[in-house]
């Protein structure tokens, strides 16, 4: 078997991971430590993103004719690869808040929804909430309004039933 059809399967995984992701983040891994490493992987599965090492040049085949191309500048010295199909900043997210606690992890850049972004561009997109976050902070600040009037008019009402007895309290005309 050649070499070229021993090497096409794992170009064609990385194409067929990147195809339908919202975002592909490369990092440098180099100085992690096992548990380290065990740690950040098992927080990226545990959000659905798929992180692996592969050889540059692999990375530069699947690379070519997808938005991921802008990346190939990047594809110096050992290179592990995040992509996130359902979450576009989670990948960002997690690799941002895990290169505060590991210094040795240095996020070299990315690819969100189509847009390249240097390491910087990767670090403010990490500062963006996930979708249920900012779904929340939308349902609350359209709650909020409702509620409030609520409050008030309760208020309203326990104020003026204080004097007079409330209308269901009235008596009724007995029926004989």
């Amino acid at each position: 078997m050649a070499k070229v059809e021993q090497k096409k399967p794992i170009v064609d995984e990385i194409a067929a991971t990147i195809k339908n992701a919202q975002t592909v983040v490369l990092v440098d891994y180099r100085g992690l430590t096992v548990e380290q490493d065990t740690a950040l992987r098992k927080q990226l599965r545990e959000a659905g993103i798929t992180y692996k090492v592969y050889k540059n040049t692999f990375m530069n085949f699947a690379f070519k004719g997808t938005d991921c191309e802008g990346l190939t500048d990047l594809l110096e010295g050992p290179n592990a690869m995040a992509a996130c199909d359902t979450d576009a900043t989670a990948a960002a997210r997690i690799l941002c808040k895990f290169a505060k606690t590991a210094p040795a992890l240095e996020v070299k850049g990315g690819v969100v929804e189509g847009t390249v972004y240097d390491a910087k561009g990767i670090e403010q997109i990490s500062n963006i909430p996930s979708r249920e976050e900012l779904l929340s902070r939308l349902l609350g600040s359209m709650q909020s309004p409702v509620t409030n009037l609520a409050r008030v008019l309760k208020q309203i009402a326990e104020k003026d039933g204080e004097g007079t007895p409330a209308p269901a309290a009235e008596e009724a005309p007995a029926e004989a």
